[in-house]
């Protein structure tokens, strides 16, 4: 494969446990910053190198936020480079370990999902010579914590990654802040600081995000959010007609509401384009009555007309609304990912990216995204939950698109 040069702050990620560093004195190391400034590959680099270097017949952790954003993040980019180097690699899937031989020495990497409070429970048990957090900010503090309790071995060591999120964050607090007393390294990455980074796409990142989220994803500040969650969603040539084309295939989101507005969204697919070509936005506060679950339905069909749609997408805690359509056995249901602040940064992103185009038919969705505001009276990134319905259900459609991207990925990877 074709490598950049490491830049000195990668460099710094890669070999600052190696005898003669100066920084080997320390028992972890933070990397935090910019999205796409090369902290990740470089730390995850030095993590496998470490262990294989320091220990034999030990077991380690990889730890991401779910196992598939791990592979995709972490492992896929390092495996070529390892066995590159020399490292004999066997992926062994269905158990989520590695085993990794070098030189006569031989270590197994466990993959653990820190995806919520009960993942705590993943890491019990086991005993690890070290262990690497990817996007350490995005998980419970009870998994990080039960997952570093684990690293009894003498020598054992801690590698955090993470992007920035709001200044109260507990990891924040809790060891960036305090990382002289946990005997922490502390590397500080700005998007600038990558340089397999092309002038361009570092100019296309740097236009991709404003106000908080520049400040967070571009400079790598730990800074709060205010104002619109998608302001670049004010400039009306982001709303196009519906395309005359023949589509290559149709999903359905649904932000379901009993009192509050259920809001479902058509989308086509194109190009590798998807458009939310119609909308359905029944308030029932405005109308004077609410829908039952058989009148959402049959709304659904009325939008849906002859397509053969691939799934509807449907906030998870509609189970009534969801028992309803899948007694019809016409639509597959799938149940939407409701991570809120992880949803918006994708979808933030397709949009920018026209991943995803916004018809100018969807004028609720568009009266929304001109509404869709963050709290600013919260410590943490925090939506106001008003004018969000719309918002909602184009979020879950983008987070099915990214996870089905990533599984797809996934299995190319693993065949």
């Amino acid at each position: 494969m074709d490598y950049k040069p490491f830049s000195e702050k990668q460099l710094k990620a890669l070999f600052w446990w190696a005898d003669g560093s100066g920084y080997e004195h320390h028992d972890a190391i933070i990397c935090d910053g910019a999205v796409r400034s090369g902290k990740t590959f470089s730390l995850s680099l030095s993590f496998v190198m470490w262990g294989m270097l320091s220990f034999n017949q030990a077991s380690l952790g990889f730890c991401g936020k779910t196992i598939g954003a791990l592979r995709r993040n972490v492992i896929v980019p390092i495996l070529p480079c390892l066995r590159e180097m020399g490292f004999a690699v066997e992926d062994q899937v269905s158990k989520n370990r590695l085993t990794i031989r070098y030189r006569g020495r031989e270590n197994l990497f466990y993959l653990f999902s820190g995806k919520d409070e009960g993942s705590a429970s993943l890491v019990q048990g086991i005993t690890l010579s070290g262990v690497l957090f990817d996007e350490v900010a995005l998980m419970p503090r009870s998994f990080v914590e039960q997952a570093l309790a684990r690293c009894s071995v003498q020598g054992s060591r801690f590698f955090f990654n993470c992007n920035p999120e709001y200044p109260s964050h507990w990891f924040y607090r809790e060891w960036i802040k305090k990382r002289a007393e946990k005997n922490a390294l502390y590397i500080h990455f700005r998007m600038r600081d990558n340089p397999s980074l092309s002038p361009k796409m570092l100019d296309r990142y740097q236009k991709l995000y404003t106000g908080a989220f520049y400040k967070r994803f571009v400079e790598g500040e730990w800074v709060s959010v205010s104002g619109a969650v998608y302001p670049f969603m004010d400039d009306s040539s982001m709303y196009v007609p519906v395309p005359h084309v023949d589509f290559d295939g149709f999903c359905v989101s649904c932000d379901y509401g009993t009192v509050n507005p259920t809001s479902l969204g058509l989308w086509g697919s194109h190009g590798g384009v998807w458009y939310r070509i119609a909308e359905d936005y029944y308030d029932a506060r405005k109308e004077g009555r609410s829908r039952t679950d058989e009148e959402h339905y049959q709304t659904l069909e009325r939008l849906v007309g002859d397509r053969r749609v691939e799934t509807v997408i449907v906030d998870p805690s509609a189970a009534s609304f969801i028992e309803v359509i899948e007694r019809h056995g016409r639509f597959a249901v799938t149940r939407a990912d409701n991570s809120v602040v992880d949803g918006i940064r994708k979808t933030s992103q397709a949009l920018f990216d026209r991943e995803v185009v916004i018809c100018d038919t969807c004028v609720d969705a568009i009266r929304e995204f001109s509404l869709y505001r963050w709290d600013e009276d919260k410590p943490s990134d925090t939506v106001i939950k008003r004018d969000d319905h719309a918002m909602d259900d184009i979020r879950y459609f983008v987070s099915y698109l990214k996870q089905a991207d990533s599984s797809i990925h996934c299995a190319f990877v693993e065949r």
